[in-house]
């Protein structure tokens, strides 16, 4: 299977940011990309709930979902729409953030909201409450693409390995980690904890990101820290997206996972075990 990993710089402007990834969507599927990904909050990004409040849309909605299902159909391709800041419906007014997963007849075959959120404090001058503004999912989500397992996550979901664990024993083949990953975490963590979720469970990793400096109309920017990685079954990095705006393009030979599972078969060796105390 040829993968388009899409490294994108989204503003706060859904509709200039829209332009962008239909033209790398486009480029994707005419190098061959039989499954296109993009990263997190590939509509928006902005710290500003204000801004947010005023630009984001519902699902039914966004022009995005719209626009890129379009894309799917026009291209005849498979593409995860890594996720899209959204308002919902859910009555205390926080958007969530979610993912969803589009077959080449331009359908919604799946939809995951992203259940752990970045509340950190990384420094003096870098602080997250991802919580304030968006509320957790409670799902997993696992998709079936052509007989082909795929277990969703998202960005801050790859510190919390017991859920790829779950979507590979449950059939994932494949881990989907679109993300918007600070500069000091990723630089620090992003490559090792990949590698290791793909170790851990013996599946191909993918992971588009987020890259560089997002203007913002409204409230202070951020820096995003790229890389987009795909990593195979044995832990080796296959492709890195490195730190400008752009598509990477993959191969995978799904039978690696087969492979990698049968030589260390970890994912059926879990034994009961008492409290911790």
């Amino acid at each position: 299977m040829r993968v388009g990993l899409i490294q994108t710089t989204s503003s706060d402007c859904p509709e200039e940011n829209l332009s962008t990834v239909k033209g790398l969507v486009a480029e994707a599927a005419s190098k061959s990309a039989a499954f296109v990904l993009t990263p997190e909050v590939t509509n928006c990004v902005s710290m500003s709930r204000r801004h947010q409040a005023s630009v984001l849309q519902t699902e039914n909605e966004d022009i995005t979902l719209s626009g890129l299902r379009e894309s799917a159909l026009e291209h005849d391709i498979w593409l995860l729409i890594g996720s899209l800041a959204l308002k919902d419906n859910g009555g205390d007014g926080r958007f969530v953030n979610r993912s969803f997963l589009i077959n080449p007849r331009g359908e919604i075959v799946a939809r995951y909201d992203k259940i752990h959120m970045f509340d950190v404090s990384i420094s003096a001058t870098e602080t997250y409450r991802e919580s304030d503004g968006y509320r957790p999912g409670n799902k997993a989500a696992l998709a079936d693409m052509d007989g082909i397992g795929l277990g969703m996550t998202i960005c801050y979901d790859l510190r919390f390995p017991r859920l790829f664990r779950d979507l590979a024993q449950a059939g994932a083949a494949i881990l989907t980690v679109p993300s918007a990953f600070s500069p000091e975490t990723g630089a620090a963590h992003w490559e090792i904890l990949l590698r290791a979720r793909a170790i851990e469970t013996g599946s191909f990793v993918l992971a588009p990101a987020q890259c560089g400096t997002h203007s913002a109309s409204e409230g202070r920017g951020r820096k995003t820290y790229g890389h987009s990685l795909a990593v195979d079954p044995w832990g080796r990095v296959l492709a890195d997206g490195g730190d400008l705006t752009g598509i990477t393009m993959v191969d995978l030979n799904l039978a690696a996972v087969d492979d990698v599972r049968a030589r260390l078969p970890s994912l059926s060796h879990d034994r009961p075990y008492g409290p911790v105390k």
